[in-house]
């Protein structure tokens, strides 16, 4: 839906003051930027398929108080750990992906994307016993109408078991890991547990997109990106000021054992904690959202993508921000390429300089 997208600390809460100078100047941005082809990362995580039904809104239905959506056309893509895959291919990384898929026409087509896109989908597993997670969207009007979920039961042990051993196959080619966790049975404390002995081991970089019921058992990560909602379940701490989200951090810091954890508050930007110092605050760099689907996919996706480049957590963290900005004034699942992620560094840092005039 369309909004105007408030600034940090404006609208109700009080908030922590944002850091509104850039942790670098734009060359070097810019030029961490143009480094995300050389890296190559592995995505390990759940996928799904995103199917988007456009159409337009003339009248309400004589049956019920719904709208009739005329079709106008119909797409498809990638989505839940596909997305990262999705976002890693359009801003120019090798990236490769374990998962799995049903043996369905769904499951077909998320291998196709795949495939068009260039991903190394050799860790993609076929099961016989779950069909393919499908998500529906009807959009009128750059508008979400409704959404349908399809999803069965989760992959059995077996499956389980192979996935874990094309993770330990695949890690030796990865200068990053992600784990993007959607709660649909790929990511499991054994599959949790192997990733963070070989983190402890190889020393490679690890990302984490977490999610319940997994909370207690992330490990060892470089980053963790919880947003608000995960972060108050996982430490019952409501995040209703700039105290509670240190104290929340500190939780979450010492619970999951990682470098930082980067907190996507909505409107409020984001906010990076490391143990021991203050939280740093990115201000929302959007004007205007119109769907925020996948956003934490594309702010994963740089995130990793400038950690491998040789970038810093700060100039990750405001990379992904900036990013995410992009990809939130675009309607359904969204990516960016590195021009438009370049052009964004550009005028972020513009209007940063603005403000500090001001």
């Amino acid at each position: 839906m369309r909004k105007a997208t408030k600034r940090a600390g404006g609208g109700g809460r009080p908030q922590s003051a944002p850091d509104a100078a850039p942790p670098a100047s734009a060359r070097r941005l810019t030029r961490l930027v143009a480094q995300f082809p050389r890296a190559r990362v592995l995505v390990v995580g759940d996928l799904m398929l995103d199917r988007f039904i456009w159409g337009d809104v003339r009248r309400i239905s004589p049956e019920a108080p719904v709208p009739v959506v005329q079709v106008t056309r119909e797409s498809v893509h990638l989505g839940g750990a596909g997305n990262v895959v999705a976002n890693l291919a359009a801003l120019g990384a090798r990236a490769g992906i374990v998962g799995w898929v049903g043996r369905d026409a769904a499951g077909g087509v998320v291998r196709r994307l795949l495939g068009d896109l260039g991903a190394d989908a050799g860790g993609v597993l076929v099961s016989d016993a779950a069909t393919t997670v499908e998500k529906t969207r009807i959009i009128a009007h750059h508008q979400q109408v409704v959404r349908l979920d399809r999803e069965s039961c989760r992959p059995g042990a077996g499956l389980e078991r192979q996935l874990a051993r094309r993770v330990a196959r695949e890690l030796a080619r990865a200068q990053a890991v992600i784990v993007s966790d959607y709660g649909k049975g790929t990511i499991h404390p054994a599959m949790l547990d192997l990733l963070a002995e070989r983190r402890d081991r190889d020393r490679f970089l690890y990302l984490i997109d977490p999610k319940q019921p997994n909370f207690a058992h992330y490990r060892g990560a470089t980053l963790v990106k919880p947003n608000e909602s995960e972060t108050a379940a996982a430490t019952g701490v409501a995040i209703d000021g700039p105290r509670a989200l240190e104290q929340a951090a500190t939780t979450l810091l010492e619970r999951w054992q990682s470098d930082a954890v980067l907190i996507s508050r909505g409107e409020h930007g984001m906010s990076l904690c490391r143990p021991g110092e203050p939280p740093r605050n990115f201000p929302a760099a959007a004007r205007e959202v119109f769907d925020v689907t996948g956003a934490g996919d594309t702010v994963l996706a740089i995130a990793a993508l400038a950690l491998a480049s040789g970038g810093t957590l700060e100039e990750a963290a405001w990379l992904a921000n900036v990013g995410a900005g992009v990809v939130v004034g675009k309607v359904g699942t969204a990516t960016l390429d590195p021009d438009e992620l370049a052009a964004a560094v550009t005028e972020a840092i513009e209007h940063a300089r603005g403000r500090a005039r001001a």
